[in-house]
């Protein structure tokens, strides 16, 4: 059995899900969002992201953490920023003593929807159907849920 927290990092949400694989099915345990206030000075958005995910791996204790990696954003201001986020992510991957995936959006959207163009509405119905979700969970959910689909395949399983 294999247990992966997937992280989509945002200054404003950041969207977690954790994943199972048990016997070559997929399962998601939880997901969530993040909701941070874009207001706020960035070092407090960083703590509530950090308490949270660190809460996320208490309650679930994924043996490793997938997230997705910086894109090339229009404002660079932006993705550095959101790799403050990743920052947060990787710190609690390093106390916790837990494996590591880091993906590009491209692959995570090519290993669940076969091509790396996907919307994310595509995404997120293709996601939902992989883990027979019975509702909707918004994009940032969906992201992270696809980022742990995507580190359990490319991890082989015992």
């Amino acid at each position: 059995m294999s247990r992966v927290l997937g992280v989509d990092p945002g200054t404003r949400r950041t969207g977690w899900g954790v994943v199972e694989r048990a016997g070559g099915k997929l399962r998601a345990l939880a997901a969530g969002v993040i909701r941070l206030d874009a207001r706020a000075p960035l070092a407090d958005r960083l703590e509530i992201v950090y308490d949270a995910l660190d809460a996320v791996i208490e309650e679930h204790r994924p043996r490793a953490v997938a997230v997705e990696d910086v894109f090339y954003a229009k404002y660079p201001n932006a993705a550095i920023q959101l790799g403050h986020v990743r920052g947060v992510v990787l710190l609690l991957v390093a106390r916790g003593g837990l494996g590591l995936g880091e993906y590009p959006p491209a692959l995570v959207k090519r290993t669940v929807a076969g091509r790396g163009a996907a919307d994310k509405r595509q995404l997120g119905r293709i996601v939902g159907a992989m883990l027979s979700l019975e509702e909707e969970l918004g994009a940032d959910a969906t992201d992270a849920l696809a980022v742990a689909i995507t580190h359990l395949a490319a991890t082989p399983s015992r």
